[in-house]
């Protein structure tokens, strides 16, 4: 908060508490002081979500209402800090808009958003956790789909366990569909110097193109995002 918010915080404590007005001007600077040291990095408003949004004057107006004690500045800035390590641990790192092999931009971006979350500028970024459906029967047909996509019922389960050494990006492709986990070539790779299509593996190499074992990085990542991006309710 900036000193001119804080000083706004405090006005409305002593409103609603006659008790913490301060007896002579000396006083009431010590007191601004000392709240806008303690506030500086927690903000007025923060965003959560669930929509249980931070307001520093509910916090107030909740320990006037329910503590006998004076408030203090702590009683603001501890919520704050609980409040701001729920946010953080629901926040999913979304794939920032830069190239992902640039590794110093990529971790710029993150860190850059994760900082705007944490002094409430930005509202964390949540996936649900299967986007296949929300009974295990939904999800379960979901993962078929995806089997049933990739041609896995014409071959019996043992005969794909016993070939699974030598056909491993297939073998991959259907541990991920079956476990409902994302699948990198399910999309077109970002990677600029790859671009390869859905169902083709990543390349690398100048003239001479040659297979990749591994996706890109960057490959995965939009991958992920698709899957666990919340999805449209069906018309």
């Amino acid at each position: 908060m900036m000193v001119e918010e804080v000083a706004a915080l405090l006005a409305y404590a002593v409103r609603l508490d006659p008790r913490l007005a301060p007896t002579d001007q000396a006083e009431a600077d010590e007191r601004l002081d000392q709240w806008a040291d303690l506030l500086a990095d927690v903000p007025t408003t923060a965003p959560h979500p669930d929509g249980r949004d931070w307001h520093a004057g509910h916090v107030v107006r909740h320990h006037i209402a329910t503590s006998p004690y004076r408030i203090q500045p702590s009683d603001v800035s501890r919520p704050w800090h609980a409040f701001k390590a729920d946010v953080l641990g629901r926040h999913t790192d979304p794939v920032p808009p830069v190239n992902p092999d640039d590794h110093r931009a990529y971790r710029a971006v993150l860190a850059d958003t994760r900082q705007a979350i944490a002094t409430g500028q930005a509202a964390p970024s949540v996936y649900r956790e299967l986007t296949g459906g929300s009974t295990r029967d939904e999800r379960n047909e979901f993962a078929a789909a995806r089997l049933a996509a990739l041609g896995v019922e014409y071959m019996p389960r043992a005969v794909a366990d016993a070939l699974a050494d030598f056909r491993k990006t297939r073998a991959e492709r259907e541990r991920r569909a079956a476990a409902n986990l994302p699948d990198p070539l399910d999309v077109t790779c970002p990677y600029v110097t790859c671009r390869a299509r859905p169902g083709q593996p990543c390349q690398q190499g100048g003239k001479r193109r040659t297979d990749r074992t591994i996706p890109h990085p960057s490959r995965l990542d939009l991958a992920t995002a698709q899957h666990y991006a919340p999805k449209e309710p069906a018309a």
